[in-house]
């Protein structure tokens, strides 16, 4: 048993099985030492500093939330200002750090996992070289997972040369493993966007004949800077909203001068990249960056079309209150009949706790995050706002009164630019970009005119069959007697070609 010991001052003994005390062996106080930790001393930054960053000396200032290569450099000299070579002695290329490629490489093995169409493709068509004298140029998101794409497009047999379609989203150490002809990385300002793309397009000895954009920029660029180029180019492929608008655009002004193919509506990306892409990144995004509990959070989801549906349901099932706008009574019918209430943004942009816009437009009260869409920040680059960075992709809006919100990654894409998105979605959408790119290339003349088009249902059918040996999954085959009542082909298309998802 243990007792008090009168005689060492309230400390304490113990009193043994044959009656004798023996004094409590004594604990050593820890002592600290007496210094002061000075959290907030940040080195001072050189280098170009980026459009995101001018607003104000507080935003140049820059933490991740999140573990990750890419922000582990406290180089801050811009890419542009470097001389590197990769192991080949190679120096086409602007990235942030060659020495991050064996990391970046150890991603891209890890993406290919969860690739399974991608390198099942590779496999298949390798022997062939069904792009054999391609000269692919890109502006996408430049990840593990489009690395994959950017090597299967190798291997096919294309010659590739690559920008990102957004500041944010570079991983810094993939587009270190592939070096060669990637000019990008994360944190570009403005300039330094469009010089990377002129990089790529602007090369002595090398034009290329196919584009695969993301948002319509680098087919921009092209027909504002060098549009004799499209003598050689035999399409586009774009996968974007806002790029398939620009080329509908040119298409009724009568300017596109070569084919395009309409990644965007296909079948594959709407019904799975748009759809279970969002239902998982979008809770991944706002934790990351946030920490935010979502349960009993009021949250108002602007658009209920494919992304729209992805946020609603992961938010609700994390116990949001979850609220709806829509323009389009379809997707409205479907906000009801799946338990969320329709409302006008007014109604209830002064009680909810989280604004999702899955349509472009940059409203917001508290917490503001775009998760899909390109950027429209124009509203809050007001003089009157404040600008004051938190940490990275994360900023305080001020107003005069000082009434603030959280905005998220500038209002640009959430997914992205604050997390990562699921892989094996992203397979299907970048399978579905590589059979286009072939499609295009390889067909005769004159199968396809001066217009957008979309990818043909027996590609989108194709696409998703190489998906489903990763469930073990087996389709059942039609009879020759069900295939004719149906009118059908046993082997398909079994969608005719104007099917699309439900939602624009």
């Amino acid at each position: 048993m243990k007792r008090p010991d009168p005689q060492q001052n309230g400390g304490e003994a113990f009193v043994n099985c044959d009656g004798t005390v023996a004094e409590a062996p004594r604990l050593k106080k820890i002592q600290f030492a007496d210094q002061k930790l000075e959290f907030n001393k940040r080195p001072t930054k050189i280098g170009r500093r980026s459009l995101s960053r001018s607003i104000s000396q507080s935003s140049t200032d820059s933490y991740s939330s999140a573990a990750s290569y890419t922000d582990s450099s406290d180089d801050e000299t811009s890419p542009r200002d470097k001389q590197q070579k990769n192991s080949k002695g190679n120096a086409d290329f602007c990235i942030k750090n060659i020495k991050q490629a064996d990391f970046g490489r150890r991603e891209i093995e890890i993406a290919e996992q969860e690739m399974p169409a991608l390198m099942a493709l590779r496999k298949r068509a390798q022997g062939e070289k069904p792009l054999a004298g391609a000269k692919i140029v890109g502006c996408t998101h430049i990840t593990a997972q489009t690395a994959v794409l950017m090597e299967t497009l190798s291997a096919l047999g294309a010659q590739c040369r690559w920008a990102a379609c957004n500041i944010y989203s570079t991983q810094n150490e993939v587009a270190a493993a592939l070096a060669e002809g990637v000019f990008a990385w994360k944190g570009e300002s403005e300039d330094d966007f469009w010089w990377c793309i002129d990089r790529c397009v602007n090369v002595e000895g090398w034009q290329p004949n196919m584009i695969l954009d993301d948002g319509g920029d680098l087919t921009h660029w092209i027909y504002k800077k060098y549009p004799n180029m499209f003598k050689k180019i035999k399409g586009i492929v774009e996968e974007s909203v806002t790029g398939v608008h620009r080329l509908y655009q040119l298409s009724k002004a009568g300017k596109l001068c070569v084919p395009a193919m309409n990644v965007n509506d296909s079948v594959t990306k709407q019904k799975f990249d748009n759809l279970y892409c969002c239902r998982e990144s979008i809770l991944d995004g706002l934790k990351r960056t946030t920490d935010v509990m979502f349960g009993g959070k009021q949250v108002v989801v602007c658009g209920y079309g494919e992304v729209g549906k992805g946020c609603s349901a992961a938010l609700k099932a994390m116990g949001s209150i979850v609220y709806v706008t829509e323009i389009d009574p379809i997707c409205a019918l479907q906000a009801c009949m799946d338990g969320f209430r329709l409302v006008k943004l007014n109604e209830v942009i002064r009680q909810v706790d989280i604004v999702i816009t899955c349509t472009g437009i940059l409203e917001s009260k508290c917490l503001k995050v775009d998760i899909h869409l390109p950027p429209f920040q124009a509203s809050l680059r007001t003089p009157e706002l404040t600008w004051e960075r938190v940490r990275s992709q994360v900023d305080h809006v001020i107003w005069p009164d000082g009434k603030r919100i959280v905005l998220l990654a500038e209002g640009r894409l959430l997914n992205l630019s604050c997390s990562t998105v699921p892989t094996f979605v992203l397979s299907i959408t970048a399978t579905t970009q590589a059979l286009a790119l072939i499609e295009l290339y390889n067909a005769p003349e004159g199968r396809y005119k001066q217009d957008v088009y979309l990818l043909p249902k027996k590609m989108d059918e194709y696409v998703a069959s190489l998906h489903l040996p990763t469930f073990d999954a087996h389709l059942t085959e039609l009879s020759d007697e069900q295939a004719k009542y149906l009118g059908l082909n046993k082997n398909g298309p079994f969608k005719p070609n104007y099917y699309r998802s439900a939602s624009a």
